[in-house]
């Protein structure tokens, strides 16, 4: 791209060049054609540095979107210029009426002429960040092609800042840019169109955490939909978040995973760019921080999760042994595999201290932005919850569930529910993992049983009965304590947790749930009839084909 635009500028050189030529050939409006030279002579100059400058730039290290549009509008405007002066070399019958004419078009190119050395004189502060010119991180001044819209040198201003300036104005920019975007779809369309989101994720491998944290504050307000999403990922946005959140503090870390929970909301695709960066296992393990129970134990032994890791870096190895040694796949795979090892060892500790030195308000809030970003990766995604339950995710689900309040315990159970759809959906699935003896299976059951009796919120009580209707099939005819639960909001005030009650109990006596007979006798024992009758009466406004299809399906059988 600088090859391409040294060229045009070399170009525009031998095009002013012309202009003075001509001028000195000009025939008549001999004045005003010497006050076109004057500004030609003015602009020249600035060509011969913006050529000059951009030949001493380090590749990649310039920010061009300006000068492409700068350099288009000069070279319309010296076009404009060459064609005027070349008509007043020539002598015409009609001086007064070509007068007239020429009066105002000479008007109008000084008027161009002028703004194309301003353009140019606030192009070359832009590209040397001439202090004098910088404010908060971009520029206070607006070039006159931009007249009529600022936004778009204030975005100029401020990605060029970030992609070359120095720290401080880098955080600046990065802010600036944040605050630009929040809540203005044009203007974040703007900083799309003129190629900001490269200079904000190279910003991501700076060493301070206040620039990681702009950085990552930005890509937050511009990751609000799929096609801004979509950009970030084919940027490589994907690899340096990731890492960004391996290896930073607790407090860049926050952001970090908040970014990563909006990407995966807006864009369901992204969900598999981040699970094969491997991001499932670090978000379990700050979760996991706080969480030292005797659940965590299984048959009197400690689970031994480091050796875990090092048999599957292990067989991570042997898997790409088929890849040559030396290509870069392999050094990949290699150095990920390497990774987790480490990750369990050193990093884990100084994780430890870290968080045990934090304040209790950052690390809430960190394990709640953990929990969002696993609810919104795992949503849908079979791989993501296999890996999930892999890693003891179940208990410390369920452990978050018990103990924390407010948003955290919901993600949590939000997490739980896409788990659990995912395992209505995969029988290999459900059969490998959700025996209801297992610890960790039974530890969720209990905390979804005590959200449906004791919570006394809908908002909670219909996810955590779903949950309880996708693992219909794997209750026993002895669990008669989730009949019981269901029964007992079919009597609930609020319609909506009614209505999931009768969802979920169709799909325990449902011929597909082979133990459908067993499980109807249970809701027959409970009273559950009557609690039908009654539900006939609150939903009869509603045309509620699993409250029919029980009805029917009941009473049929017993007829019989």
């Amino acid at each position: 791209m600088e090859e391409k635009l040294k060229e045009e500028l070399e170009e525009l050189i031998l095009m002013a060049e012309r202009v003075e030529s001509v001028v000195a050939e000009a025939n008549s409006f001999k004045e005003d054609c010497y006050s076109v030279g004057v500004l030609v002579r003015w602009l020249r100059p600035w060509l011969q540095y913006l050529v000059k400058r951009i030949s001493s730039a380090p590749a990649q290290a310039l920010y061009d979107r300006p000068i492409v549009r700068i350099v288009a509008e000069v070279s319309k405007n010296l076009e404009r210029a060459l064609t005027l002066v070349r008509k007043c070399k020539r002598r015409t019958l009609f001086p007064r009426f070509v007068g007239v004419n020429c009066r105002t078009d000479f008007g109008r190119i000084f008027s161009l002429l002028q703004s194309s050395i301003a353009d140019l004189e606030w192009l070359l502060s832009l590209i040397d960040l001439d202090p004098g010119c910088v404010a908060g991180g971009g520029f206070i001044s607006v070039p006159p092609i931009a007249i009529n819209d600022p936004v778009i040198s204030w975005v100029w201003s401020f990605i060029a800042t970030v992609k070359m300036g120095k720290l401080m104005d880098c955080i600046d920019a990065a802010n600036n840019l944040s605050l630009l975007a929040d809540g203005n779809e044009r203007n974040k369309r703007i900083i799309i169109e003129e190629v900001g989101i490269p200079p904000l994720l190279k910003l991501l491998k700076n060493f301070s955490p206040d620039a990681q944290i702009a950085a990552v504050n930005s890509l937050y307000v511009l990751a609000d939909n799929e096609e801004r999403v979509k950009t970030i990922v084919e940027q490589k946005g994907v690899p340096l978040i990731v890492q960004l959140f391996r290896v930073s503090s607790l407090r860049v870390q926050t952001p970090v995973v908040n970014l990563m929970a909006r990407m995966a909301e807006k864009d369901p695709k992204v969900q598999e760019a981040f699970h094969n960066e491997q991001v499932i296992l670090p978000l379990l393990k700050l979760l996991s921080l706080d969480i030292v129970s005797d659940e965590l134990v299984t048959n009197g032994r400690v689970q031994k999760q480091s050796i875990h890791s090092v048999l599957e870096m292990k067989k991570e190895i042997h898997k790409h042994n088929s890849i040559a040694p030396n290509s870069e796949i392999h050094s990949r795979y290699r150095n990920l595999c390497l990774n987790w090892y480490f990750e369990g060892c050193n990093r884990a500790k100084m994780q430890k201290e870290e968080w045990e030195k934090e304040k209790p308000e950052v690390r809430k809030e960190l394990k709640t932005n953990c929990s969002k970003a696993l609810w919104m990766l795992s949503h849908k995604n079979v791989s993501i919850c296999k890996k999930i339950t892999e890693r003891n995710g179940l208990m410390y689900l369920a452990k978050l569930m018990e103990k924390e309040r407010d948003e955290l315990p919901f993600n949590c159970l939000m997490t739980v529910m896409e788990i659990a759809a995912a395992a209505e959906t995969d029988p290999n699935f459900r059969h490998s993992v959700f025996k209801i003896n297992s610890p960790g299976v039974r530890a969720v059951v209990d905390q979804l049983l005590r959200v449906i009796k004791e919570s006394g919120s809908p908002k909670f009580q219909i996810p955590a009965i779903k949950s309880i209707s996708y693992l219909a099939r794997i209750f026993p005819a002895q669990e008669t304590q989730v009949i019981d639960s269901l029964v007992a909001q079919l009597f609930s005030k609020c319609r909506d947790v009614a209505e999931e009650a009768v969802i979920a109990l169709k799909k325990f006596v449902c011929p597909d749930n082979y133990l459908w007979k067993e499980h109807r006798n249970s809701i027959i024992k409970l009273n559950g009839r009557a609690a039908l009758r009654l539900q006939q009466k609150v939903l009869e406004s509603v045309k509620f084909h699993a409250y029919n299809w029980i009805t029917v399906h009941f009473y049929a059988d017993i007829s019989q």
